[in-house]
């Protein structure tokens, strides 16, 4: 059987996957951003009847991935897979809406990564022959991720500066093994890397050496440049993490112009995030809307998107562990 690695950490694919539908469903904050306008649904409030901020998030999840099979306009049993994750313990926003969906499920966990894992591992599905179509789809919540990581947000507690403001969104997609739209070529599997980090509040700082290094290992496996890309943008670093990658990359040689952070993208200024944002959801309608339109547009004919994830939990952060960093990347050629 003929490998389709490429140097230590990459896949390039033989039948690369076709985007074939996306959809993106975000809060009321979000669709109050600069790109609100590329979003599907905005919801009015963040509890949208329900009885509470999880049941919200897994029915937000459904939503996004409903309204991508709507797009891509097929039928539900059609789709062999559903992959699928969030931020919150055992992944339960994903699993309640996979038990509605009733499709067979692969529950991933990515933290704010699991977006670009889903994609690759789909597309890895496919491009195996074990698939015809995926659908993949990830969620966030702000006011769930503060109530199991931090604290409840009627504390009012004080937000440090370097803390990012979890996006309320979820993000779906539907991979197809042919058909018309931008492809997934190759994908770099991340490795951890800690630099010891140990403040939940500064997660982009214990993110961004990962996303650097995913980066660097990308390239390397490729041997390409980073002119060879339009954009190069990661899941959810931040201000703070996006300059610290950026910092990294200087050091090992690397400068360019070309790289971005979703989560610098999708608030303004003046809405007061402090660092940016982060979460599941972050990367996952930041991709399904605004990079979608620009790749189909023909603006970008190829993007390196790189999720970054912090994979520690409450437990990890009370008995003192450092915070292990991950970046998975993603090639998607219009």
């Amino acid at each position: 059987m003929k490998l389709k690695r490429m140097g230590n950490q990459t896949v390039v694919f033989s039948n690369p996957s076709v985007i074939l539908s996306s959809y993106s469903v975000v809060g009321p904050m979000e669709g109050q951003g600069p790109l609100s306008k590329t979003f599907n649904a905005v919801w009015k409030d963040t509890i949208n009847g329900n009885s509470s901020w999880e049941v919200a998030e897994s029915k937000m999840l459904e939503e996004a991935m409903e309204g991508a099979i709507n797009q891509a306009r097929i039928a539900k049993d059609e789709i062999d897979y559903l992959l699928a994750g969030d931020l919150l313990n055992q992944i339960i926003s994903a699993n309640y809406a996979a038990r509605t969906m009733g499709l067979p499920f692969i529950g991933l966990y990515g933290a704010c990564s699991t977006m670009a894992l889903s994609m690759s591992v789909g597309t890895m599905l496919i491009d195996g022959g074990f698939a015809r179509q995926v659908l993949v789809g990830v969620s966030s919540h702000h006011d769930t991720a503060e109530r199991q990581y931090r604290m409840p947000t009627e504390q009012g507690g004080q937000r440090a500066m370097s803390a990012q403001w979890t996006v309320t969104g979820a993000g779906s997609l539907v991979l197809g093994e042919s058909g018309e739209g931008p492809r997934i070529t190759a994908a770099t599997i991340g490795r951890i890397v800690d630099f010891g980090e140990k403040d939940a509040n500064n997660m982009g700082a214990a993110m961004a050496p990962a996303v650097a290094d995913t980066i660097l290992n990308h390239l390397h496996d490729m041997n390409r440049t980073p002119d060879d890309y339009d954009l190069i943008i990661s899941g959810d670093l931040g201000s703070v993490g996006l300059s610290l990658s950026q910092e990294v990359l200087k050091k090992n040689g690397l400068t360019f112009n070309n790289f971005s952070d979703c989560g610098v993208l999708i608030y303004d200024k003046k809405q007061d995030v402090h660092a940016g944002a982060s979460g599941c959801g972050c990367s996952a309608v930041v991709f399904a809307g605004h990079i979608l339109d620009k790749i189909k547009s023909g603006e970008y004919k190829r993007v390196l998107l790189v999720g970054s994830g912090a994979l520690h939990s409450p437990t990890s952060s009370l008995q003192g562990e450092s915070i292990p960093g991950i970046g998975h990347a993603v090639v998607i050629e219009g």
